[in-house]
C-alpha cells in the first residue's frame, strides 16, 4: 500500500499481545508513502526472541531503514530526516529496558515523548495495553503495569492519533471521526 496518509507528528498504537497493533502501524506508516524508519527496541537475549526479530524482519520487507535502540530512542529520533516517517515498536519493551537498567522512569519517559514531538519526521508508536488483566503478584510486576499505564496516558494526552486494536480490528480513540486507511 502507497499512498499520501498525512500522519499527525504523534501517533500511538495500543493493544495487548497479539493484538495486531504492529501490522496496523505497519500499515499506517506504509499509507504515508513516506521513506520508513523502524526503531525496535527488543533485545534478543534467547534463541525464541532471535526467532521473533527475525520475523518481524522479513514481513516488513526490505525497504524499511533498522534502527536497533533498545534505550536511546531520542538519538535516533533525531537523526530521522524531514520526508521520513518513524515506527517505533515498541514502548513497552522500552519501559522495561530503562526499568531493568533501573533508569529513571519518570525523566526517560518524558525524554522519549519529547524526542517524539521534537522529530522532523511523524511518529507512530506501538505501545502494550498491560492494565486489563489480573493484578501482578509481584513488586516489579506491578510497578511495570503502572508505570506502562502512566507512559500510555501520557503518549495519548500528546498523540493527535490514538488507536487501540483488539482482536486485530482497529477502534479509532482520538481523533473522532478518523478514518483508518
Amino acid at each position: 500500500m502507497t499512498g499520501s496518509l498525512e500522519l499527525p507528528q504523534l501517533s500511538l498504537v495500543l493493544g495487548g499481545a497479539r493484538s495486531g497493533k504492529s501490522a496496523l502501524a505497519e500499515r499506517l506508516v506504509t499509507a504515508s508513502g513516506r521513506a520508513r524508519h523502524y526503531i525496535a527496541t527488543a533485545q534478543a537475549w534467547d534463541d525464541e526472541m532471535r526467532a521473533r526479530i527475525a520475523a518481524h524482519q522479513t514481513d516488513r520487507g526490505a525497504d524499511w531503514v533498522t534502527h536497533e535502540a533498545p534505550r536511546d530512542v531520542g538519538a535516533v529520533l533525531a537523526a530521522v530526516p524531514a520526508g521520513a516517517v518513524v515506527l517505533l515498536d515498541c514502548a513497552t519493551l522500552w519501559l522495561t529496558n530503562v526499568m531493568l537498567g533501573e533508569g529513571d522512569v519518570a525523566a526517560e519517559s518524558a525524554a522519549l515523548i519529547k524526542a517524539c514531538l521534537a522529530c522532523a519526521a511523524p511518529v507512530v508508536v506501538v505501545s502494550n495495553e498491560v492494565g486489563w488483566g489480573i493484578v501482578p503478584e509481584n513488586k516489579l510486576a506491578r510497578a511495570f503495569r503502572d508505570a506502562q499505564g502512566r507512559l500510555n496516558q501520557q503518549l495519548a494526552a500528546r498523540a493527535g492519533l490514538v488507536v487501540g486494536v483488539m482482536a486485530g480490528l482497529p477502534m479509532v480513540l482520538k481523533p473522532a471521526g478518523y478514518q483508518l486507511p
